[in-house]
């Protein structure tokens, strides 16, 4: 066996994912796993060899002079093999809409390379009954045999448009973007290299580097210069974030930067800059869904403002795939509560289910004879305070301007009139009842992509709990600090209106996950520090590490714009999965610890010493 398995062996003629009718009657040579055997009688066997690229039948008669049949029937399940014979056409009954699906190879020669083992942890070729994740994340090696490729896709299309493919660095400088970084010690120290320590510090205190959050400065630099006009990468992108099925520590972003982007809207309520990154945004999206589902999408995807996606669907990346949308009543309520709700600059918002249909403050209202459900609301009763039993609360209007008279289920809540943050509490609702639905048969969504761009999302915000830790009860940027506002806003901004200032973000969201975002951004460098010191009031050390940008903006930095897809999680929406575990070649868990690797890992007392660390 051993000799045989080191014996010469000729190379492969074709993929298994290549052969087609064409190749009828040729003689190949294919390597790749061996699958499981389908025994038609005695002297005849079905098996399937697999590589990257498909896979390819094989059929297999018995032979008195050189017994293949009876060899492979020996043989392990995913055992890597080099098999020789003729291609033969399939019958018209048999053949499959796959690569090679058309046609199979008669084998008369088999050279086993390496016999796999007879207790594999799970069978990677069975993907009817997958291994649980924390045993396919410790033998990742056999779960990545399940495969899918879309970045060479994405590269042409960018070749295409003269984009221009730049790595940026790995190592860089901590600086307060928004997330929390990870850093990385080095034996550099202030002495050694030059670094003047503050008063507080030693002489001699240990640097660090930071891991990009994004390519965020170094792409704005590059087109800074001058000697890059259409900027991408795919980026390594790290932030130490809390684990979910949609997040990892580290993960891929395509990204992209381009120069002399304008400020002018388009007739589609795209009414902010940046339309030539859409254009390039929509064709990438445009590519990847022809060649890879097989579906041509418009021309042009749906945009819709942030408060309008808040107002009806209750969250800044809704899902289009289903109705029941959100409905601002103030305006039909009785007066006295209208007139409460003003002072307090509020709403109230419902979101109906009409009886016959599937079925937090929740009202059910039996019949239109039922006009004093306001009087049940807690909600109004709140903002009503006292005055409540003097005011007369009934709704006979209401329930026909609201279509009640059949009777319904109400969900209402106040809010503020101006959203904020992410989702709304009648927003969580409407997906929670989604969910029951689709468990209850009472509704299926479409399989259709359904693209939104989400615009003028406001520009800065004090409603992210994931920038607290660096806002510090400041205002933080709800995109990132380089984001341009709206031309109509820039008076609001220096009149110190901030809650009022609309950016020039955008996000695209697919069927309710957003799978990147973008911005036009701050080209004038007194803006650019305006909004640094006065806005998210940054103190001198904050500020040092963006001096160099600052710097690049004075030089006469042209007007520009990028977006990033997040690709790991674009991916996971291709290949249908809930988690972009299952697309990542080396994932981490959702507590970001690595099975297969088994980092992180304690460094030893003496190897920390060298990079002036000692553990408490």
């Amino acid at each position: 066996m051993f000799s045989k398995m080191h014996a010469p062996f000729p190379s492969r003629t074709h993929t298994c994912g290549a052969l087609t009718a064409e190749h009828a009657d040729s003689r190949v040579v294919l390597t790749g796993w061996l699958l499981s055997e389908r025994k038609v009688n005695k002297r005849l066997s079905f098996f399937s060899i697999r590589d990257s690229y498909g896979s390819t039948q094989l059929v297999v008669p018995a032979s008195q002079i050189n017994d293949v049949l009876a060899r492979m029937r020996e043989l392990p399940t995913e055992s890597t093999v080099l098999v020789e014979g003729v291609v033969k056409v399939r019958p018209e009954s048999q053949r499959r809409p796959a690569p090679a699906g058309d046609v199979e190879v008669l084998i008369d020669s088999m050279t086993l390379l390496n016999p796999a083992d007879c207790n594999l942890p799970f069978m990677p070729s069975d993907t009817q009954n997958l291994a649980n994740e924390e045993l396919r994340l410790r033998y990742r090696y056999l779960d990545l045999r399940r495969t899918v490729e879309v970045a060479h896709i994405m590269r042409a299309v960018f070749h295409e448009q003269s984009f221009t493919e730049v790595e940026t660095p790995i190592l860089l400088k901590s600086s307060p973007e928004g997330a929390r970084e990870f850093l990385v010690p080095t034996r550099l120290t202030s002495s050694t290299t030059g670094t003047a320590p503050t008063p507080t510090d030693a002489a001699s205190q240990p640097l660090f580097y930071a891991l990009p959050q994004s390519p965020q400065q170094p792409k704005q630099l590059l087109v800074a210069s001058g000697a890059i006009d259409r900027y991408y990468q795919l980026a390594r992108c790290f932030r130490d974030e809390d684990g979910r099925k949609d997040r990892q520590p580290e993960f891929t972003q395509v990204d992209l930067e381009m120069a002399w982007v304008g400020w002018v809207s388009s007739a589609d309520g795209w009414r902010i800059g940046g339309r030539e990154v859409r254009e390039i945004v929509e064709a990438l999206i445009r590519r990847v869904w022809s060649q890879v589902e097989g579906i041509e999408l418009p021309e042009r995807f749906k945009v819709m403002t942030y408060d309008e996606a808040m107002g009806r669907y209750g969250s800044d990346k809704p899902d289009l795939r289903f109705g029941l949308e959100i409905e601002d009543i103030t305006s039909h309520l009785p007066q006295p509560v209208q007139a409460a709700l003003s002072q307090r600059d509020e709403i109230v918002e419902a979101l109906i289910v009409r009886k016959g249909r599937a079925s937090d403050e929740r009202i059910e209202i039996a019949s239109g004879e039922d006009t004093m459900w306001l009087n049940r609301c807690p909600s109004i009763i709140e903002v009503m305070g006292a005055s409540k039993a003097t005011q007369d609360l009934s709704c006979h209007n209401l329930n026909t301007i609201l279509n009640l008279d059949g009777g319904a289920t109400l969900w209402l809540t106040r809010r503020r009139l101006k959203p904020e943050g992410g989702s709304t509490a009648l927003g969580r609702v409407r997906l929670d009842l989604a969910d029951i639905a689709q468990s209850n048969g009472d509704l299926t969504l479409p399989t259709d992509p359904q693209f939104l761009w989400v615009t003028e999302f406001p520009l800065f915000t004090h409603a992210d709990a994931d920038k607290e830790f660096l806002a510090h009860g400041r205002w933080s940027s709800s995109h990132h600090p380089f984001t341009a506002p709206m031309w109509e806003d820039i008076g609001k901004m220096y009149e110190g209106r901030i809650h009022e200032v609309r950016g020039q973000h955008y996000d695209l969201v697919l069927n309710g996950v957003e799978i990147g975002g973008g911005s036009v951004r701050v080209h004038s460098a007194p803006m650019q520090e305006y909004i640094f010191t006065e806005i998210l009031q940054l103190d001198d050390a904050e500020k040092s590490t963006f001096n160099h940008l600052l710097h690049a903006l004075r030089c006469g930095a042209p007007p520009h714009g990028g977006f990033a897809f997040g690709f790991d999680r674009l991916m996971s929406i291709l290949c249908k999965t809930e988690s972009i575990r299952d697309v990542i070649a080396f994932p981490k868990t959702g507590a970001g610890t690595d099975p297969l690797f088994r980092s992180p890992a304690p460094i030893s007392p003496d190897v920390l010493a060298q990079y002036s660390i000692r553990a408490s």
